[in-house]
């Protein structure tokens, strides 16, 4: 590693603070506004030439975020202004190694100030390698990207099947029941946090934020796991791979369908495997009355629907045979969808796993020292 330099941060990259833009003042366009989370709006002026890196500066403070084309800096952000002839994408993967945490100057909301990150000793490979690395990690986050836009497109393949059988040509005649005559609807529970004996064993238990900060429609783990002795305090018990699981406060409509075996807390309602109506279908049946779903909540303080209120709602029962034959193309879409998923994870995983190995040096790529013109 003799070729890599050590320097600072801001000897790396120059950071400026972006500009104010309140929401009121956006004129329409397609110029994002990048704020400390990501996009925020959309504005007909750019601040700032693709490709560009911003990092949280107010709230959400260090996370970098990559943005390819012209975008506006908002407020929020320290943006990259002079990249020092280093590769841009190789920044920002280098910044994402950086704990920018130990640099909040704020005390109610966390904010960073550009000249303390700036003097941070860092070291950096040359250009060639920074090119290199770059490849490497982009290739990855490319095939996550394809990945997530086929599983989008699978979707909306069964939701507009779904919608155009189910509810734009379905019959008068169809025969109207409710949820509750049809299918199991279960509860869930959480065991005291204060018991020791019953956290961190080998069972799966999730909570609504489970799905929050999911990024598949399948539950593949839990963040949180409880101990046999555990399990005894959740009424339902451990429910089966395949059970539909929809957030039903705070808010209403999270959905997932389980790959695992897995309790649930009280912020659950769980469908269980229905024989005939699979629970992809009530899976698109759940998105597809999402607003009835929701109207039939209350609350004062948050939203809640009920069990009782959920096993209420009306369900007009279709023909066996032409469930039967959706289901043969909804298992198609749904497998190649989980499958895309377990993929994206491993993929996630090596990427995540070679990051920090990368940008220390640890792992090297091979690259040329001189370009071809």
């Amino acid at each position: 590693m003799s070729e890599w330099n050590t320097c600072s941060l801001g000897e790396f990259v120059y950071f400026q603070r972006g500009h104010d833009l309140p929401k009121t003042q956006m004129q329409v366009g397609e110029v994002p506004v990048a704020g400390s989370n990501g996009v925020i709006g959309y504005h007909d002026i750019a601040t700032t030439k693709g490709p560009g890196i911003t990092i949280g500066r107010s709230g959400n403070i260090g996370t970098p975020k990559f943005y390819k084309d012209d975008f506006w800096a908002h407020n929020t952000v320290l943006y990259v202004k002079d990249f020092k002839g280093n590769n841009p994408l190789f920044a920002y993967y280098f910044l994402r190694v950086i704990d920018f945490s130990g640099f909040n100057t704020g005390s109610a909301v966390p904010t960073l100030n550009r000249n303390h990150i700036h003097e941070l000793e860092i070291k950096i490979p040359p250009l060639p390698e920074q090119k290199a690395i770059a490849s490497v990690l982009s290739s990855l986050d490319d095939k996550i990207d394809l990945l997530h836009r086929q599983n989008k497109t699978l979707e909306a393949m069964a939701e507009t099947l779904f919608r155009q059988w189910f509810i734009e040509e379905a019959k008068e005649d169809w025969e109207e029941k409710t949820i509750g005559d049809i299918f199991t609807i279960k509860g869930g529970g959480t065991p005291s946090t204060k018991e020791p004996s019953y956290w961190d064993g080998g069972i799966a238990w999730t909570s609504p934020r489970d799905l929050s900060t999911a990024k598949s429609l399948y539950m593949f783990s839990t963040e949180r796991t409880i101990t046999e002795l555990g399990l005894t305090k959740v009424s339902s018990g451990l429910l089966p791979v395949g059970t539909l699981l929809m957030s039903s406060r705070a808010p209403i409509g999270y959905l997932a369908l389980t790959d695992i075996e897995v309790a649930v807390n009280q912020g659950y309602i769980a469908i269980l495997k229905h024989d005939l109506y699979s629970n992809e279908f009530m899976y698109l049946w759940c998105k597809a009355n999402m607003e009835l779903i929701k109207n039939s909540g209350n609350g004062s303080v948050f939203q809640e629907i009920s069990k009782a209120s959920f096993r209420a709602l009306p369900f007009v029962c279709p023909p066996m045979k032409l469930v039967q034959v959706f289901h043969i193309y909804c298992t198609d879409w749904f497998n190649k969808i989980k499958l895309n998923a377990k993929q994206i994870q491993t993929l996630e995983k090596l990427r995540d796993t070679l990051l920090p190995k990368l940008m220390s040096g640890e792992v090297r790529v091979q690259y040329q020292t001189d370009e071809v013109a």
